[in-house]
C-alpha cells in the first residue's frame, strides 16, 4: 500500500473503517491528512446504511500526533488555525458510534483523536504520552475538556502537566482503554464491539450517544433528550423489537 492520506472503506454490513496510512513516520498527521479525515467524516454523516465507524492505522504505532514540522507553516495555518481541534471535534460529534482500534502506541494529539471515539480497544504493550507541556504548547480547549470529562481532573493534570509515559495496564486502570488484548486477538475484540453496536437500534444508539456526550460536557438539556426519547418510543424499530421478542427472533432494524 502506498503511504498517504487516510483511507475510507465501507462494507456491506454497514461498518466503515478509516485507516491512517503513514507507517514509516508512525502515522503522524499532516494538515492534508486532517483535511482528508474531515472529508471522510462529512461523507459518513450522510452515507446511507452506515452504522458504525472503526478508526485504525497501519504499522507498529497508531499515531504520533500532529506533524510538528508543520507547526511553523503560518500560511497553511491561516486557512484554519484550529484544524486539528476541529477535526477531532468532528469525530466526537459524528452521530455514528465509533471504535478506535489502537494497533500500537499513541502520542500527542493522537491521544485525543482516540479519546474522541466512543470505545478504545488497544493492544498489550502499547503506550501513551501527551508531551504538550514539554513542547511549550497549551493544548486546545475542547481537548482539555474531553480529557477531564472522560478521564477525570486528576488523570488529565497528570497526563498534561507531568507528561509521563503510561503503559497498557495504567491505561486500562484510568479508563482510557476499554480492553487491551494481545495483538493476535485485537481484531476479534474489535469485531465483537462492532457487532454489538450493529445489533442495536440505530435511533436509540445514536440518540443516546449524543445525550451521553452532552451530559459529560455539562450541557444537560432535558428538552432535546426528551425529543430523542419520544422519537424512539414512536419508532418502527421499537415495534420491530417488540415483535421480534414475541416471535423469539433477531430484530431487523431500519433506523426509522
Amino acid at each position: 500500500m502506498v503511504e498517504g492520506a487516510p483511507t475510507l472503506a465501507i462494507d456491506e454490513a454497514g461498518r466503515a473503517t478509516i485507516t491512517l496510512n503513514r507507517p514509516r513516520h508512525l502515522n503522524r498527521l499532516h494538515r492534508a491528512d486532517l483535511q482528508a479525515l474531515r472529508d471522510h467524516l462529512r461523507r459518513l454523516r450522510s452515507a446511507p446504511g452506515v452504522r458504525a465507524l472503526v478508526l485504525t492505522a497501519t504499522g507498529r504505532a497508531f499515531c504520533a500526533g500532529f506533524n510538528l514540522d508543520e507547526l511553523g507553516q503560518t500560511d497553511a495555518a491561516l486557512q484554519d488555525p484550529q484544524l486539528f481541534e476541529h477535526t477531532v471535534d468532528a469525530l466526537e460529534a459524528l452521530p455514528l458510534p465509533t471504535v478506535a482500534r489502537l494497533n500500537g502506541s499513541v502520542y500527542g494529539g493522537a491521544t485525543d483523536l482516540a479519546l474522541a471515539c466512543d470505545f478504545r480497544i488497544g493492544v498489550q504493550g502499547m503506550e501513551l504520552r501527551m508531551p504538550a507541556a514539554h513542547l511549550g504548547l497549551h493544548y486546545y480547549p475542547s481537548g482539555l475538556q474531553r480529557y477531564v470529562s472522560r478521564l477525570g481532573l486528576a488523570a488529565a493534570k497528570r497526563l498534561f502537566l507531568l507528561a509521563p509515559t503510561l503503559n497498557t495496564a495504567e491505561l486500562l486502570r484510568i479508563g482510557y482503554l476499554d480492553a487491551a488484548p494481545e495483538p493476535a486477538a485485537l481484531d476479534a475484540q474489535v469485531d465483537g464491539v462492532v457487532a454489538s453496536l450493529l445489533a442495536g437500534a440505530p435511533l436509540a444508539v445514536t440518540g443516546m450517544k449524543q445525550s451521553l456526550n452532552e451530559i459529560a460536557r455539562g450541557e444537560f438539556n432535558v428538552g432535546p433528550m426528551r425529543e430523542r426519547e419520544a422519537a424512539c418510543a414512536a419508532s418502527a424499530d421499537l415495534r420491530e423489537a417488540l415483535a421480534a421478542f414475541k416471535d423469539r427472533r433477531t430484530p431487523r432494524f431500519s433506523g426509522r
